[in-house]
């Protein structure tokens, strides 16, 4: 039986999304990966034009709060933003909370008018949410 872990972020719009496509991408034969926000706010389309640059496609993804996903016993729970986790709701169960916390690109990008300079932002925080993925398994155990 595959671990299930979900990536919760305030909007379920970047960060998540790109922890949950990255998860899938390295890992999904071995875990059951999701994301889900405390609100829906729209994927997020620079996070989608930089994960197709790092060769995964979230472009299918949607928003979604945790009611959209279903009834379902996660083994993780993986705040990947600071209101998310101040504001995460409790996990019955065996779930176990942790916090991993990554710049907001939208929020660093706010002002920015040169696409560049946009994109640099995500693609940084894009680059963070990789190295953590590709190791997660150790944080799985």
């Amino acid at each position: 039986m595959k671990k299930k872990v979900l990536f919760l972020c305030t909007g379920n719009s970047c960060r998540s999304q790109m922890a949950e496509g990255f998860a899938r991408h390295f890992h999904g034969n071995h875990f059951e990966f999701y994301s889900a926000g405390i609100e829906k706010h729209g994927m997020n389309p620079y996070a989608i034009k930089v994960m197709q640059e790092a060769g995964v496609d979230i472009s299918h993804h949607s928003s979604k709060m945790l009611s959209d996903i279903g009834v379902v016993q996660f083994d993780f729970v993986f705040t990947v933003c600071g209101h998310a986790n101040e504001h995460c709701p409790l996990f019955s169960g065996i779930a176990v909370v942790k916090h991993v916390g990554f710049d907001d690109p939208p929020k660093l990008a706010a002002g920015l008018t040169d696409e560049q300079e946009i994109l640099n932002h995500y693609r940084r925080v894009r680059d963070e949410i990789k190295t953590w993925i590709k190791n997660i398994p150790q944080d799985l155990q």
